[in-house]
């Protein structure tokens, strides 16, 4: 027989065994999961974002690419501004934009809203800021504050989103300050802040400005950067809460602490507390939680905080583990509880006959603590801020065919799939043996 010949016979019939094989393989090993669709519902209220840009004279330096930091930010605004998602309120703000004189007094009063907040005017929102040229004193902390009341109140998160090159040469108000101001208001207003100038005074106030209110802080080191960042931060307003966080106040035993269900609070914690919550949890249910804490203040770095959850009597339940969330002001974590058949039956106080067929319910003790440590003269009162989510759902079940949930019966059919493969290809091999010896 000629081996030319035969080949390409046996290189077709040897992929055909393969795939044969992979198929068999797949086709026991069971199907492939679903992803689950973890698309938020959409905010009750559109986002809203106001933008205050910095105007003051030393934005006219030329050490960004080659340019203007001025004519860089008009750049990201007007790029930003394209891209904005229709259903966003926008707002734009300036500081030391009109006053050229070197009357202090009132250069420190020179903050004005070029664009009201409200649906974006594309063409009028480009040209306000186009127009723009360098001039006077930098009132960071007045412009924050007025800025605060631009965005008004309302049932969803407000972003202020401040970019400047310089440290506020008008305080008082201290802009850190203010912005702790505005965050014992609430949860509901969050600053992000981006510099353009490498000098530490700069960072240092900026990364106190944002921790405050657990916002972020970000040094733009090119047009590039610039841009992407602002279109991240305004995007980032759409995925803000669709209500307000309720405010709680924990206690510092379980005995006594508010019985919570499903949904978000807010809270304050000082150094080294632990604050507890009750849940309910009835049979057959899953305890979700996570809690977040802003660092609003000077703290050293070692620091940390954990979630747990406890039975009544003080049992450990299961506890979570303290970890970044991409964002250096806050540290997170979260954990995950399933009632079992175990779980205690609370107390009835329903004498019917139907209260005595209810599921079991347990109240699991949630409790926050930090391991925070402030440095010298920093203060304790009040509280660093605390946002905790709580979610009780039907609990999540080992799967009920031979898929990645069921690990023995995964191993034996795909043993068996590889006994079948191998068998396959040993046979074809032996047949391809024999044919070459002939």
């Amino acid at each position: 027989m000629d081996l030319s010949t035969l080949r390409p016979v046996i290189n077709k019939r040897w992929s055909s065994a393969a795939l044969l094989g992979l198929l068999a393989a797949t086709t026991l090993a069971g199907p492939v999961p679903a992803l689950a669709d973890d698309r938020a519902e959409p905010p009750a209220e559109p986002p809203r974002v106001q933008l205050v840009l910095d105007v003051s004279g030393s934005m006219r330096a030329t050490d960004i690419d080659g340019r203007s930091r001025i004519s860089v930010a008009q750049q990201a605004f007007g790029e930003v501004v394209d891209a904005l998602p229709d259903e966003t309120q926008l707002g734009i703000r300036v500081l030391g934009a009109t006053y050229k004189g070197k009357d202090k007094q009132q250069g420190c009063l020179d903050t004005q809203q070029i664009v009201p907040v409200g649906p974006v005017d594309r063409a009028q929102a480009k040209a306000a800021v186009a127009t723009l040229r360098p001039t006077g004193f930098t009132p960071v902390g007045l412009a924050l504050r007025e800025a605060a009341k631009d965005l008004g109140t309302g049932t969803t998160a407000r972003r202020i989103v401040l970019i400047t090159d310089g440290e506020d040469t008008c305080a008082p108000p201290d802009p850190c300050q203010v912005a702790r101001e505005l965050a014992a208001k609430g949860t509901t207003l969050v600053v992000d802040t981006l510099g353009l100038a490498p000098d530490e005074k700069v960072r240092r106030q900026l990364l106190c400005i944002a921790a405050a209110t657990g916002g972020t802080y970000t040094a733009a080191q090119s047009a590039e950067d610039l841009t992407d960042r602002l279109k991240q931060l305004v995007d980032r307003a759409r995925d803000t809460y669709a209500t307000t966080p309720a405010k709680v106040d924990g206690t510092d035993t379980c005995q006594g602490a508010p019985l919570l269900s499903a949904g978000v609070y807010t809270d304050r914690e000082t150094f080294f507390e632990h604050r507890w919550y009750r849940v309910p949890v009835r049979q057959g249910q899953e305890l979700r939680a996570s809690v977040s804490v802003a660092l609003d203040r000077p703290i050293n770095p070692d620091y940390g905080v954990l979630l747990r959850a406890t039975a009544t009597d003080g049992r450990e339940l299961v506890r979570g583990v303290d970890a970044g969330s991409g964002r250096t002001d806050v540290i997170s974590t979260g954990l995950r509880w399933s009632a079992g058949e175990d779980a205690e039956r609370a107390e009835e106080t329903d004498p019917t006959p139907a209260a005595s067929s209810r599921p079991a319910v347990t109240t699991v003790c949630l409790v926050v603590s930090n391991m925070f440590s402030p440095r010298a003269g920093t203060a304790a009162d009040p509280g660093m801020p605390v946002e905790l989510t709580v979610d009780v759902v039907a609990a999540s079940s080992a799967p009920d065919g031979p898929d990645l949930g069921r690990g023995w019966m995964l191993l034996l059919l795909l043993t068996l799939a590889g006994l079948l493969t191998g068998l396959v290809t040993g046979l074809l091999t032996r047949w391809w043996v024999a044919t070459w010896r002939n």
